[in-house]
């Protein structure tokens, strides 16, 4: 064994290298001289033995504190060490414990059998109102429970499951695609490891070991909640198989369309039409709000599209401590349904206007301006 190459140097790492280092050592070399990539090359054959062999070795701890004291003599394979290329297979084994994080676990290791139960969401609809001031109210939910007759064995009373034949009890399989080993839940128990004859099957459940089932909950949403926000009750999902804990319920909150309000953040906008003669006079108008209504001073000359800011009457988000403002967007509205002596009044006045219209009437002027110099 005097002529063999030393392990770390076949694999290229110190030796006092992790783990992990001897795994992405060695899983770059096989990928690299694996017989399948290097058909007919002999050398490269070899190089993939050596770097196998090397691995098997440093990877176990025991053979490899013997390797470190002992050199090749410590892991010889009459003395239960080492072991050299076995084919294809060999190769599928290995990758079996680099990839097994991916492929659901490596050589020698069994799943577990117990799964948490699935999470469950349930879309709530409030109003602004509600969202604003918090409220509580019940929900209707169907589950998958716990079946109470064979308390989730899916067995009949006196009877048991047995170990599924087809996985052996580990609720993985493993289905070979090309060089690669993957495995996959077992398609006879499902990835539980046990199995329920026919005729011993709890009638409640089937089986399953839970059955559907409705619950109603009582769900607390806090003041400040915002479209999207998601309301967690831990323990109200479905129940888990095994005995696997529950899963938990998520309630999403979604806001109705309000009349008046638009929603942003903490914020609140409202369009608030204004008469012609307060927009031109100038006067003070009562603003809704979510906590009744509040008093606004319009300033005289206000146009279509002024926003005015009242601070403090939007709402309080969720997560943070001071309310938001209500943003209102002033309307001019024009009249409607006039008389005739009210109509011919209005032309006086727009007579009177005419005058000095470039005054009355800036922003008509400064678009008249930028119109014609448009087309000239």
């Amino acid at each position: 064994m005097a002529d063999k190459k030393d392990f770390y140097e076949v694999l290229g790492v110190n030796k006092d290298a992790s783990a992990e280092d001897l795994k992405k050592s060695y899983r770059k070399l096989a990928m690299k001289y694996h017989p399948d990539r290097n058909p007919d090359n002999a050398k490269a054959e070899e190089q993939f033995k050596e770097a196998k062999e090397a691995y098997e070795i440093l990877s176990d701890d025991q053979k490899r504190a013997a390797y470190d004291q002992y050199g090749h003599a410590g892991v010889d394979p009459s003395m239960g060490g080492g072991g050299g290329f076995s084919g294809a297979g060999g190769f599928n084994d290995a990758f079996g414990d680099i990839f097994g994080d991916i492929f659901g676990g490596g050589r020698g290791q069994q799943r577990s059998n117990v799964y948490r139960g699935a999470d469950l969401r349930y879309n709530m609809e409030i109003s602004l109102e509600q969202a604003a001031k918090g409220t509580e109210t019940k929900i209707r939910i169907p589950v998958m429970a716990t079946c109470e007759p064979c308390k989730g064995t899916g067995a009949k009373a006196g009877k048991s499951a047995s170990t599924c034949g087809t996985c052996g009890g580990h609720g993985q399989v493993r289905m070979q695609q090309g060089f690669f080993s993957v495995q996959q839940t077992c398609p006879k128990c499902h990835g539980t490891g046990k199995t329920i004859a026919k005729a011993d099957e709890c009638p409640s459940c089937n089986g399953d070991g839970r059955t559907k089932q409705h619950k109603t909950l009582s769900v607390k949403i806090p003041a400040g909640v915002d479209e999207g926000d998601r309301i967690r009750l831990s323990g109200e999902g479905e129940a888990g198989v095994n005995g696997g804990p529950t899963g938990d319920l998520y309630v999403v909150v979604h806001l109705k369309k309000h009349d008046i309000f638009e929603r942003d953040g903490g914020n609140l906008h409202c369009e608030m039409p204004v008469s012609f003669t307060t927009a031109a006079l100038g006067g003070e108008i009562e603003v809704p709000t979510l906590g009744g209504s509040a008093k606004m001073k319009v300033p005289a000359e206000t146009q279509t599209g002024a926003v005015f800011r009242l601070r403090g009457k939007g709402i309080k988000p969720l997560r943070t401590s001071e309310p938001g403002d209500l943003m209102v967007h002033v309307v001019v509205e024009t009249p409607v349904k006039l008389t005739e002596k009210q109509k011919e009044l209005l032309r006086e006045f727009e007579l009177s206007t005419q005058a000095d219209a470039g005054k009355h009437s800036p922003r008509n002027k400064s678009w008249l301006d930028k119109a014609k110099s448009f087309f000239d």
